[in-house]
């Protein structure tokens, strides 16, 4: 989704054949990005400095072509560029050295080779195996890292300039480049590199957005967020009934009719759920994961809930959310990057969604720290809902994913997200109970001068 997304907005790309997105890390989140990009339609390269990690991506079905070869990268990028071919392809090595031979070869040709780029590193954690130094092998990084971690440091702070200044170089010539929420730019930032913005006198902004910021954050608004089902049987035709319930669940949503920029959410979630089962996906529990808003989520658990009943799944599904979504998390530098009411610091949302959830219906909840961007930078409440066919599973489930979604929304139409005011605006309209205080726009940027002190 954060893939099509970004060819839309920032290529102007309805199709991405032909176009290339270069990143890094096949671990345990990045490693969905080669899949991601085929799913796409686009041409995939990603570097990973651990040959173990490229055979395991390799072997589950999840990245297509492995190669050590920064030449044979080349020319395989320029001939599925030709061929607008769909491919995923890990590159094994550093992904500074990636970056600055995407750099040489432009200087060379006049050829800018790669359209779309980011980083998955753990760099939440850089100094400690998250990130490893392009001046250094892998295994003699993890000799370093054991015996001088303050070189290991130093090493890894001025791997971060280089890469910079690379994707910085390739920026300026066209490629979009986002962070990806792993606090890639904040660690660049404190390593020196070149990524903040001149005219910021705070020194809080980037030259680069987050991808919720930027690309997400307003699907977000609109209500679109991923959440997720488990089939406690365990068995994948469990699963595959389940992909068909939500085929024929947004099916019926768009034969409604739906506006311009739902749609395009939705069909981006329709194509995605009708692939899934061929791009074997499922690595432990039979589960899938799905965007969809309010509307969507409410019908999707009722249909499972219906399902269950009469027996077309075998044994109750459990539905959840990833602490990557609409509501739930307050997250500065990612789920929350774009509430810019000075509201993204705080952690009312996370609390308030525990809380909400725990009385409205939710077989269990959570509030934990950290997840993604490290710890202390992030509140998440996370929810469990079990559906086990009867009558009161789905009068919880109507009940409390309807306000799990809501008090999201409204928490980015307060800040002012225009999505989320329509959202919001929307919700009441379907349900009678629901009344949300709509903020008051402020046309006049003299009357902000003058309430706000310089």
């Amino acid at each position: 989704i954060t893939v099509l997304n970004a060819g839309r907005k920032h290529l102007g790309a309805g199709s991405l054949a032909g176009k290339v997105f270069v990143t890094s890390g096949l671990g345990g989140m990045s490693g969905a990005q080669p899949k991601a990009a085929v799913i796409a339609g686009c041409i995939g390269v990603v570097a990973e400095v651990s040959r173990e990690a490229l055979e395991k991506r390799h072997a589950q079905g999840w990245l297509q072509e492995i190669e050590s070869n920064l030449d044979n990268i080349i020319q395989r990028i320029r001939a599925a560029k030709k061929g607008k071919q769909a491919v995923s392809i890990g590159y094994h090595g550093n992904v500074v050295k990636l970056w600055e031979r995407l750099v040489q070869e432009y200087e060379r040709t006049g050829e800018l080779l790669v359209d779309l780029g980011s980083d998955q590193t753990s760099c939440h954690n850089p100094f400690n195996g998250g990130y490893y130094p392009v001046q250094l092998d892998y295994e003699q990084a993890q000799e370093v890292l054991a015996r001088d971690p303050a070189l290991f440091k130093e090493l890894v702070q001025a791997s971060l300039v280089r890469q910079v200044a690379a994707i910085n170089f390739l920026a300026e010539r066209g490629m979009f480049f986002w962070d990806y929420g792993n606090a890639f730019l904040l660690e660049a930032r404190r390593a020196g590199a070149e990524v903040g913005v001149d005219e910021d006198p705070s020194g809080l902004k980037f030259r680069y957005p987050s991808y919720v910021q930027d690309i997400m954050g307003d699907i977000f608004s609109l209500g679109f967020g991923p959440f997720r089902w488990v089939c406690t049987s365990g068995t994948s035709e469990d699963l595959e009934v389940t992909d068909r319930l939500a085929t024929e669940v947004i099916e019926n949503i768009l034969s409604e009719g739906v506006s311009e920029m739902v749609e395009a959410q939705y069909l981006d979630n329709l194509r995605w759920i009708r692939e899934a089962g061929r791009h074997q996906l499922v690595v432990g529990s039979q589960a899938r994961i799905l965007y969809s808003d309010r509307v969507g989520r409410i019908r999707l658990a009722l249909k499972f809930n219906e399902a269950v009943r009469d027996g077309s799944i075998k044994a109750p599904v459990v539905m959840s959310r990833d602490h990557h979504d609409v509501s739930g998390t307050d997250s500065p530098f990612r789920e929350t990057s774009n509430i810019s009411d000075g509201s993204a610091f705080t952690a009312d949302m996370a609390v308030q969604n525990c809380i909400g959830d725990s009385f409205r219906g939710a077989t269990w909840v959570a509030l934990h720290n950290g997840g993604g961007v490290g710890w202390g930078e992030v509140i998440n409440g996370g929810f469990g809902m079990l559906l086990d066919g009867s009558e009161e599973a789905a009068s919880r489930a109507a009940l409390m994913l309807g306000w799990d979604v809501s008090n999201g929304v409204a928490r980015r139409c307060w800040s002012g997200n225009q999505n989320a005011r329509m959202a919001t605006q929307k919700a009441m309209q379907d349900d009678a109970l629901l009344l949300v205080t709509l903020p008051h726009e402020v046309d006049s940027e003299d009357m902000l001068k003058d309430l706000i002190p310089s």
